[in-house]
């Protein structure tokens, strides 16, 4: 099973990020261009919190609230699980599963270097079995 660090070589490294003062509006008008469900919250480079489109729904949207008017801070989660780049997928998938939860951001030397997605993790693991099925058929079949 691959490490994180492979799937980032393969899905990229870039992260949407927002500052904590950021209106709702302005962070899903960002999410939005780039096809993200996700930003993560920055503040003096560091992660502050993760806001996602259904804190977005049920903190803003539910409640009447303006999206103009709520600052990201306001909604934001601040429980956050991060990673390492060594980080095994098995590792990750557990993460996922155990606190359920859908993004894991990857810090490397203190410094934000990546996220991923339950999605980028299965999409992976796909790809990888795939390979290793092809590699074994050939061996099998005898055909170099």
């Amino acid at each position: 099973m691959g490490a994180v660090s492979n799937l980032l070589d393969s899905k990229g490294r870039d992260v949407l990020t927002v500052s904590p003062d950021t209106s709702v509006r302005e962070a899903v008008e960002k999410m939005e261009a780039i096809s993200a469900g996700t930003a993560l919250v920055m503040e003096g480079g560091e992660v502050a919190g993760i806001v996602a489109e259904r804190d977005v729904i049920r903190k803003v949207v539910l409640q009447d609230r303006k999206v103009d008017e709520v600052k990201v801070k306001e909604i934001m989660s601040t429980d956050i699980t991060s990673i390492t780049q060594e980080t095994s997928l098995d590792e990750c998938m557990k993460l996922i599963t155990e606190k359920r939860i859908r993004h894991l951001p990857v810090i490397c030397s203190g410094n934000l270097c990546g996220i991923i997605s339950i999605g980028d993790v299965v999409k992976y693991l796909i790809v990888e079995k795939d390979f290793k099925i092809k590699n074994l058929e050939t061996y099998i079949s005898g055909v170099m």
